[in-house]
């Protein structure tokens, strides 16, 4: 497959109308460290943003970002870091990825239950769209009111409307105290016990990850943990430490699990996400449990207060075998997946192709040539 890199705007839109001209399929890519997520796509060359790099614009008095789209969450991190303030996002991988291809697949991490996700934090991006047409939705201000809200429509389109260029993005001040701790739980009934706990809490935990024993070993455990990240002055960090002692023994754990958690998937692991309404929460971590009692080394996350449980499977033969066995089966329970083999996609549910959907589609993308087929649209 063919590869180009680009360096600037002006010679990505280029690159763009030419391929469009050729009747050539783009894969729309950032640095590459995560193609194997979504769908196969159907692609005869590929398109990077890593060289369109650099923060073009930072005002830390209106705690706003601006950056080119192969600009990494480390260049932003080092550089938001000097005035007290922070970028929170925190997307499985490492801080090598960059923030085009975040705000594009929508990726979060446990940052979101207080801190929302990409499309609460983008704040405006400019994008060249498959017609080789430059645009610029929302702006660099918070406080922005513009038409149709084309940030959100191209934050999680994944490279299918137009290839983000540039983000702006909202920031927040970094806290005084900033802590994690961890508490051994029952594998079986705990996970409900924290959601139980979130919903009685007078604040919001930073973030907060149930780990199944397996993965609880990235905290020291080796039973199920509930994971907690506490921020805010050091009066209200240890007012929230004591409230969850309701749980059980609080351990203080290295600020760093977090990093450990991002990162924690094997090579070539197949990874998707199973979620129902929150009050069901202990049925959808049961389903991830009988999974993992079937595929040895499964590690599990769960995000309680959301009703969503993510399971990280090591590819091998019977683990593929076990899980087209339960992906056949019925369930209530909503999937969606991250990274598959190719066998297991047809298994996964596709967008609803309604009418406004496919409208947009061609509005932006008439030749239906940016990473054709990752999101399952027909061919």
């Amino acid at each position: 497959m063919t590869a180009v890199a680009v360096d600037s705007v002006a010679e990505l839109r280029d690159v763009v109308i030419d391929a469009s001209k050729r009747g050539a399929r783009l894969r729309i890519t950032g640095r590459g460290g995560w193609l194997d997520a979504g769908r196969p796509v159907r692609a005869t060359e590929t398109l990077s943003t890593r060289e369109l790099s650099g923060i073009t614009e930072y005002v830390p008095g209106d705690l706003t970002l601006t950056a080119r789209a192969g600009t990494t969450l480390r260049e932003i991190r080092d550089a938001t870091k000097v005035h007290g303030q922070w970028l929170a996002l925190d997307p499985a991988g490492t801080d090598d990825g960059t923030l085009g291809a975040t705000i594009s697949t929508a990726s979060y991490g446990p940052l979101r239950a207080s801190f929302g996700a990409p499309r609460d934090l983008a704040l405006g991006v400019e994008f060249v769209t498959g017609a080789g047409v430059m645009a610029r939705g929302g702006g660099r201000v918070v406080k922005n009111v513009a038409g149709f809200d084309l940030t959100r429509l191209l934050t999680g389109s994944w490279g299918t409307l137009g290839v983000i260029t540039e983000v702006t993005v909202r920031l927040h001040a970094r806290p005084e105290a900033d802590e994690s701790i961890a508490v051994a739980i029952d594998q079986t009934t705990g996970v409900s016990r924290v959601r139980e706990l979130l919903r009685r809490l007078p604040f919001t935990p930073y973030a907060c990850e149930v780990l199944n024993s397996e993965l609880a070993r990235i905290a020291g455990g080796t039973d199920a943990t509930a994971l907690f990240r506490l921020g805010g002055n050091s009066e209200s960090v240890s007012a929230q430490r004591q409230a969850l002692s309701e749980l059980g023994t609080t351990t203080e754990v290295s600020g760093d699990v977090w990093q450990r958690l991002a990162r924690v998937e094997p090579e070539h692991a197949m990874v998707f996400r199973l979620s129902a309404l929150p009050t069901t929460i202990e049925q959808v971590w049961s389903s991830a449990m009988s999974i993992a009692a079937a595929c040895p080394c499964t590690l599990i996350h769960a995000a309680a207060a959301r009703g969503v449980v993510r399971c990280i499977v090591p590819h091998n033969p019977t683990s593929v075998d076990a899980l087209r066995r339960y992906f056949g089966t019925q369930s209530n329970i909503k999937r969606i997946g991250e990274r598959l083999p190719d066998e297991l996609w047809p298994a996964f549910p596709l967008p609803t192709a309604d009418r406004l959907s496919s409208r947009i589609k061609r509005t932006f993308d008439p030749q239906h040539f940016l990473n054709d087929g990752i999101l399952g649209e027909p061919a």
